[in-house]
């Protein structure tokens, strides 16, 4: 039989593979750029954003210009999502609505993320007496249907849009409180934590150095699917009448407004519907595919089907 040439390369085949220097945050964002759906929400979200920081520079009209004689008029080319019942321009309405939105969404999903993780954080390094204590405020907290408890807290402070981002905050607050729990109790007896230990490194320090980092994946995760959940709290509580207040635009007030014309002017909430409907769904993508891209046997299944590559 005549010798078979063997390829060194092919020798070579059972060392281990070379190990990807490729920055974990950029192995991420490749993973999520190659799920379409997630592409999309990224895509939408950042045009949303563009959209609040300009605000008033793409409104082709005031928000609170009324125009009694154009009111109550179909989408046409000089008002393309038509006027409301005081001739104002629903399309600068939405675009101007977008920041309060957004703006509501950061500031409570922000307030809750910081409050819940250190509690988390404190409670599932700490455990014993604290723990159960801190974790049963929570449960109390948490018992509570989340609308109703912003409703609650909003009685107290009174309604507005600075009240309704510290209502939302606080009912959002122990679900972070119990991510952050959950991951921290996974974390803490690992080997690195209990030489940080070993070596003299403060309670403090090892929460801030080493688990921390450590539990970021699913409490991002969490900020990204609550921040869809805080808009559409904002949207409810002021569709009730208790978020933003007249005549300040707000995708909620603004169906609230249009719910009285469905029949001669449904422009009026069909526009704003829609607006949150595709903010929400970015999120909500958008937070599945970082779930996905974070895990690291998810990340490593999709990698191996090839994308992010």
């Amino acid at each position: 039989m005549a010798d078979v040439m063997t390829d060194p390369v092919e020798v070579e085949a059972g060392a281990p593979p070379a190990a990807d220097d490729t920055p974990r945050w950029r192995r991420t964002l490749s993973l999520v750029t190659s799920n379409r759906l997630a592409l999309f929400g990224m895509v939408t979200l950042v045009v949303l954003v563009l959209v609040a920081l300009l605000d008033e520079t793409l409104a082709p009209y005031g928000y609170n210009a009324v125009d009694v004689p154009s009111q109550l008029q179909a989408p046409t080319l000089d008002h393309p999502f038509g006027t409301d019942n005081l001739g104002r321009d629903v399309l600068s309405r939405v675009l101007l609505g977008a920041k309060v939105s957004l703006q509501v969404g950061v500031v409570a999903v922000g307030l809750s993320l910081t409050a819940g993780t250190t509690i988390g954080l404190v409670a599932g390094y700490v455990g014993g007496k604290l723990d159960d204590l801190l974790m049963r405020a929570m449960d109390v907290l948490f018992a509570f249907p989340a609308i109703l408890m912003a409703i609650a807290v909003l009685a107290i402070l009174g309604p507005g849009t600075t009240n309704a981002m510290v209502a939302i905050g606080i009912v959002y607050t122990p679900i972070f409180a119990r991510v952050a729990r959950a991951s921290t109790l996974s974390v803490r007896e690992e080997v690195y934590v209990r030489a940080a230990r070993s070596a003299g490194a403060s309670d403090l320090r090892i929460m801030r150095l080493h688990i921390l980092p450590n539990i970021a994946a699913p409490v991002i995760v969490q900020a990204s699917i609550s921040l869809a959940f805080a808009i559409l709290a904002e949207a409810a509580l002021s569709f009730l009448g208790l978020g933003t207040q007249a005549p300040n635009p707000s995708w909620g007030r603004m169906l609230s407004e249009g719910r009285e014309f469905l029949q001669q002017a449904w422009w009026m909430a069909l526009f704003p519907g829609l607006a949150i409907f595709v903010t929400v769904l970015s999120f909500n993508v958008l937070g599945d595919a970082l779930r996905d891209a974070l895990d690291p046997r998810q990340a490593s299944a999709m990698e191996s089907r090839g994308f992010g590559s």
